[in-house]
């Protein structure tokens, strides 16, 4: 049994990886909503049948509206993903060994550099609904 160690991955496996679990976790989702629904249709309740419908957002039943503008989210996002890949590169002059393929290192900076713009994304939104 080989020993699961992500330093020897390449970008293949990883994408293969997160291939599988996204599947995995939206077939969960399907059906979870799928039974769920089935269920409320059977106890009588058809009023409230429609809340499981993927074109109706709970949110919005709730007078909460964080996905309103979905081109400053994505915009933010590839622009602080655009500064992570700037800072690998700096780097990747400045110490030779960054640039190599077992290193985890540029995939962590990749990954909060565009954590960071989700984050900005839901505080510039959080300001603006308080106003």
């Amino acid at each position: 049994m080989k020993n699961l160690k992500f330093e020897n991955m390449n970008i293949g496996e990883t994408l293969m990886l997160v291939v599988i679990f996204f599947s995995i976790i939206t077939f969960v989702k399907i059906m979870s909503s799928h039974f769920l629904k089935r269920k409320i249709i059977k106890t009588g309740h058809l009023d409230r049948a429609e809340i499981l419908d993927q074109n109706t957002d709970v949110e919005i039943k709730k007078q909460v509206k964080y996905d309103q503008f979905p081109a400053l989210k994505w915009g933010l996002v590839a622009f602080f993903g655009g500064l992570g890949f700037i800072a690998m590169e700096v780097l990747g002059m400045q110490y030779p060994m960054f640039k190599e393929y077992r290193s985890a290192m540029p995939y962590g900076i990749f990954f909060v550099s565009v954590s960071i713009g989700f984050l900005a994304y839901y505080f510039i939104m959080s300001k603006k609904m308080k106003e």
